[in-house]
């Protein structure tokens, strides 16, 4: 019990590093209304771009700086897929992310590219947890507020409006088009500055390190809906959410690894498995409880309520 307690800080940071490429994720689900699988391909070239510049002696802002331009390339590809070449969003993103991945083992020279231990790194020392918690808490309440202001102001506003209403926006003279293109590349540039933070934060960047991101990244943003549902539609309150949920979901994933009971132990293959099968239930939750139990509910409380008439 003792060593699982341990293990929660850990969670907890590697919950927030990943809360900033669910945020990307959110902007393009929740705001744009466009499923977007670049993620897992500029997830890893953000990480990619960092550890390569830190390993041949840049300073640890050049790469992240380098590696979150680098995945505001790869939105840009995208969306220039999606907008002028008309290829539906998923299938450009499939694309996209299928050139990065051959992309990607060129940048990291194979499958992984390890950051020596005496660079000058954001994290002192590697998996030191206190100090990576109060500078990833710091970076992303930052980013938490630049973008609320930013969806505040009229650019912002039109991109939430083309995601809303494409058509009535297209109406009012705004440029729909342009509003995706930056939409997803402000989403993968959050992405790979999530991707660029773990590649510092564990002291490697790996081509597996992505699989899987957009999962991850749905969980996020889905928990955090779930959170703030009957809290708030203001927007601040749905990205503090979305930060939550990635928290949320790493804590239940850490839990799920540290099982053990007698001989009993989680089967770490099954980890994606059981990836999937957590958005299948929050995803799927909602619609099962509208349709089958809120009518249940519904007539037990007003059966109750007659009965205390």
């Amino acid at each position: 019990m003792l060593n699982y307690i341990s293990t929660l800080p850990a969670a907890v940071v590697i919950g927030l590093i990943w809360s900033i490429m669910a945020l990307g994720v959110f902007i393009t689900y929740k705001v744009l209304d466009i499923p977007d699988l670049t993620v897992d391909g500029s997830f890893v070239t953000g990480a990619a771009v960092c550890a390569l510049i830190i390993y041949h002696g840049g300073p640890f802002y050049l790469g992240l700086i380098m590696g979150t331009i680098a995945g505001a390339m790869c939105g840009l590809i995208t969306g220039l897929l999606h907008t002028f070449l008309g290829i539906p969003p998923i299938l450009a993103g499939i694309l996209t992310q299928l050139a990065l991945y051959s992309i990607n083992l060129k940048l990291l020279g194979g499958t992984s590219l390890g950051i020596p231990p005496i660079s000058f790194k954001l994290f002192m020392t590697r998996w030191n947890v206190v100090d990576a918690l109060w500078k990833i808490s710091l970076i992303v309440s930052l980013l938490v507020v630049v973008f609320y202001i930013f969806f505040g102001t009229q650019l912002g506003a039109s991109i939430r409006a083309t995601g809303n209403n494409p058509r009535m926006s297209c109406a009012q003279g705004i440029n729909t088009k342009f509003n995706i293109v930056l939409g997803l590349m402000l989403s993968n540039a959050l992405v790979a500055l999530s991707g660029a933070l773990l590649a510092q934060y564990k002291g490697a960047a790996n081509i597996a390190d992505g699989r899987g991101a957009i999962v991850i990244g749905l969980c996020s943003v889905v928990i955090g809906g779930a959170i703030t549902k009957h809290i708030s539609p203001n927007f601040l309150v749905r990205m503090v959410g979305v930060v939550l949920g990635s928290v949320i979901y790493q804590v239940i994933f850490q839990s799920v690894v540290s099982i053990k009971i007698g001989d009993f132990k989680f089967d770490t293959d099954l980890l994606k498995m059981f990836s999937a099968f957590m958005v299948a239930i929050f995803l799927g939750g909602p619609y099962l409880y509208q349709k089958y139990l809120s009518k249940h509910f519904h007539k037990k409380k007003k059966a109750s309520q007659e009965a205390s008439l």
